[in-house]
């Protein structure tokens, strides 16, 4: 695998879940597999899961991991071609990808969606220009439209559960005090669609994502019904695709909380983490013995290493 932009760049989710599940068994199996070799882990925004897990699941196969939080540490990069730099930006990504790619041997970056501009950030402007530039592996550890990592991880953490039937999963919004980007419930869908799964996504009106990512999954206006004997609840705040990055709904009453897993099939709580309490989630539920949110973020490692793993094999 030469990137990890998203998630379709697998060969094959299945047997890569199966690969990260194996791989959790022994984690440093590998453990020379990047010997003498960096990854650079590039922050343009913070991080506390995937920075640590990505660091860990580099260290796990050998790899000498060096990290940069670009937003308080580095040169503000210019992405457009032609411009005069006289103002604001005093590096050009030209070079700025070019000197880190002599640096380490597979790029990794985190670079939020500005929720401004619908199209710079549906371009990914600072993945692709990594990609153009550098000349190494990239991966994505969260971009303006997508969080493979997240994904991945997700993926794993349902296949540890599996049920006995073909499970129905449900993809919810939750109400939260920030306008916030769209790429973890993206990717989310993303990998729905390579499961064998009943998918359900319920928003309020005016939350719908971008058609060409949910394609012709179902969308369930009434929340407490999506819920309906559902397996799994995965749940997370977006702003809106439409009028782009604005909150055009605050209803509390979209709030998860123990009557509304009541109707599903004992079903499973989700959550990419950070989460607001008692905003997105009720304690009860997120405190519940049916919360899961702590072992997805375990496997956040697994879901990291087996990526670096695929790409070591193929540098």
């Amino acid at each position: 695998m030469k990137h990890y932009l998203n998630i379709n760049n697998l060969d094959n989710l299945q047997n890569t879940v199966q690969e990260a599940i194996e791989l959790k068994k022994d984690e440093l199996k590998f453990s020379e597999l990047g010997k003498g070799k960096t990854i650079c882990l590039l922050f343009f925004n913070n991080s506390l899961r995937t920075r640590l897990s990505t660091q860990k699941a580099a260290q796990n196969l050998g790899l000498n991991p060096i990290v940069m939080n670009f937003g308080s540490e580095g040169w503000q990069l210019e992405y457009e071609d032609g411009i005069v730099m006289n103002k604001d930006k005093a590096e050009h990504v030209k070079e700025a990808a070019k000197v880190i790619a002599q640096y380490c041997d597979i790029v990794a970056i985190r670079a939020f969606a500005s929720l401004t501009d619908k199209e710079k950030d549906l371009a990914e402007v600072v993945l692709n220009n990594f990609k153009k530039y550098a000349g190494i592996p990239v991966v994505n550890m969260e971009s303006a439209v997508g969080h493979p990592l997240q994904a991945l991880a997700d993926a794993i953490s349902m296949e540890e559960i599996k049920v006995p039937h073909k499970p129905k999963v449900v993809l919810s919004w939750a109400p939260h005090p920030r306008a916030l980007p769209h790429a973890v419930a993206n990717s989310f869908v993303e990998m729905m669609q390579l499961q064998d799964a009943d998918f359900v996504i319920t928003h309020p009106k005016g939350y719908e994502l971008n058609p060409e990512v949910t394609k012709d999954a179902t969308i369930e206006y009434d929340q407490k019904k999506a819920f309906e004997s559902a397996d799994f609840v995965y749940v997370k705040n977006w702003s809106s695709f439409n009028d782009y990055g604005k909150v055009v709904c605050t209803d509390e009453k979209w709030m998860i909380d123990a009557d509304k897993m009541s109707v599903t099939n004992n079903g499973k709580f989700m959550h990419c983490l950070p989460v607001r309490r008692n905003v997105v989630v009720a304690d009860e539920v997120i405190d519940s013995e049916n919360s899961i949110v702590i072992e997805q973020a375990n496997n956040r490692t697994y879901a990291a290493q087996i990526v670096l793993k695929k790409i070591l094999e193929d540098i």
